[in-house]
């Protein structure tokens, strides 16, 4: 099992979230988190003051998937994601050593 974490454009959430859904993941999670990259952020002019917005406004999406699907899900989120633009995002990957769903039991790849 593996644990995908994407970190991308806040515009494109629903955009990723229907892809997924289309392939079936069946979840995930969605945070609201601020970062900076190569991005670097920018200055906004604000009632006539200027100030630097460092941290961009991101969403985190947490997934987690057999192993089998890794290369389709990234394929996926990559797809309905990219802008082509700086700040896209990115995404990480690690194992994912054992799952357990509560209400069930299941464990491994049935609680998936």
């Amino acid at each position: 099992m593996k644990y995908i974490i994407a970190v991308i454009k806040p515009f494109k959430l629903d955009e990723v979230r229907a892809a997924l859904s289309e392939l079936g993941v069946q979840g995930m999670t969605v945070s609201e988190v601020k970062g900076f990259g190569r991005q670097k952020g920018h200055t906004e002019l604000y009632r006539g003051a200027e100030y630097v917005v460092e941290f961009m406004p991101k969403i985190k999406i947490e997934v987690a998937v057999a192993a089998d699907r890794l290369d389709e899900v990234m394929e996926c989120i990559v797809g309905a994601a990219k802008t082509g633009k700086i700040g896209d995002g990115k995404i990480f990957v690690s194992d994912l050593e054992q799952v357990v769903r509560i209400r069930t039991g299941e464990t491994q790849a049935a609680a998936l």
